[in-house]
């Protein structure tokens, strides 16, 4: 990170299940990813490429951004640096918020809008954010949360959320083994046998399903659960890099900055107890 490059991660004071992240002039890059959390956004400055669910777009200040659980996707800055700010907002809490607001019955319903050039959007989530960062008043910091949340729940349109990534019964089998075993190397054989299926068609039918090859799942899962445990006290990164079943700590370290921007230590170091 050059010395005008900044970046901040925390959780928010009054919201434990809200993560918050902001970047100023960054130039970094991330390889394609996808967040257990839905994910909120703006650009500040600068213009991005932004992929998500097969969609490519260039986006430019001012723009909010939406990404649901799951959703492959990579936002790069275009040329030259960008700043942003992101929102966290874990799926089960948001999912509780859409059966009292909407009456669904499922643990979330994904939102259809992947981004809005509304500078009433770009406002409330600059007003959000910043109260959220400092604000430890939960009934202030909620009910802002939620005010801004209003309109995606608005735009979910009942005709369209039918899913189009059911799981195929040996594709779900691949993928509770692969979250259950994490550390695990599984091969690719293993995996065919389980779901019946050819390396062709294991490979092209799981992306189609997760949007990731199963190996590239692995690894993104992975990463996932390392945020986990590196936010925990005990571990250490090499700590973490062997429970998760990296070959090594550098190469534990290389997949997480492809995806985070910043190495598994300086994470870490945003979550560790301040001195008095």
């Amino acid at each position: 990170m050059s010395p005008n490059q900044t970046l901040f991660l925390k959780t928010s004071p009054a919201l434990p299940y809200v993560e918050m992240r902001s970047a100023s002039h960054s130039s970094a890059c991330y390889r394609t990813h996808s967040h257990d959390e839905f994910s909120f956004g703006v650009i500040d400055r600068g213009r991005a490429d932004y992929h998500n669910r097969q969609h490519k777009n260039r986006v430019g200040a001012g723009v909010t951004v939406t990404i649901n659980p799951g959703d492959v996707h990579a936002c790069n800055p275009s040329g030259n640096r960008w700043s942003y700010r992101m929102l966290f907002v874990e799926a089960a809490w948001l999912g509780r918020l859409q059966q009292e607001l909407t009456g669904t019955s499922q643990d979330y319903e994904p939102f259809p809008t992947l981004f809005e050039t509304s500078a009433q959007t770009y406002q409330q989530f600059h007003r959000l954010f910043a109260t959220l960062e400092h604000e430890t008043n939960l009934l202030l910091a909620e009910g802002l949360l939620v005010e801004f949340l209003q309109p995606h729940f608005a735009a979910l349109d009942r005709s369209a959320t039918t899913t189009t990534r059911r799981d195929q019964p040996g594709l779900a089998a691949v993928r509770e083994l692969i979250m259950d075993q994490l550390d695990h190397n599984l091969s690719l054989d293993t995996l065919c046998r389980l779901a019946n299926l050819s390396r062709y068609q294991l490979i092209r039918r799981f992306k189609q399903v997760y949007g990731q090859t199963p190996h590239a799942y692995q690894l993104d899962q992975r990463i996932k659960k390392a945020k986990t445990l590196l936010r925990r006290d005990g571990y250490s990164v090499n700590t973490v890099a062997h429970e998760l079943g990296f070959s090594d700590q550098a190469h534990f370290q290389r997949h997480f900055k492809q995806r985070l921007a910043i190495t598994p230590g300086k994470y870490q170091s945003f979550f560790k107890p301040k001195p008095a």
